[in-house]
């Protein structure tokens, strides 16, 4: 089955840049009509999404993260990488990858088991 495994920090300081990346077994990222998502969810509060890379290679982000955010994908090792620069506190929170079966959907098929980032000095 598709297994996806966040990797990256846990701990950036503020200012800095965030870098995550996503490794995906069991399945291609490049199969059809996937969306490789970044999803997350800070202390007490519900899940956001911010941004994907579909299975063309095309991306898709956030309006509200858009200007921070970079997401970038390695087809030859299976797996696809987030960036966000000028974090802040507030980007503390719980990071997880996923996949969903169309831009506009709220289903999500695949989950990685989401990887603590902590923004501190």
């Amino acid at each position: 089955q598709v297994q996806l495994q966040e990797s990256g920090p846990g701990l950036v300081k503020p200012s800095q840049t965030l870098s995550l990346t996503c490794i995906v077994s069991g399945g291609s990222i490049t199969t059809n009509y996937l969306y490789w998502s970044w999803v997350r969810q800070p202390p007490g509060k519900g899940l956001e999404w911010m941004g994907a890379i579909a299975y063309s290679g095309s991306t898709y982000y956030s309006p509200s993260l858009k200007s921070r955010t970079s997401i970038s994908r390695d087809t030859s090792k299976n797996q696809f990488t987030l960036q966000l620069s000028s974090v802040t506190p507030e980007d503390t929170a719980v990071y997880y990858c996923a996949a969903k079966d169309g831009l506009s959907s709220s289903e999500y098929v695949y989950w990685g088991q989401g990887t603590q980032v902590t923004v501190s000095s």
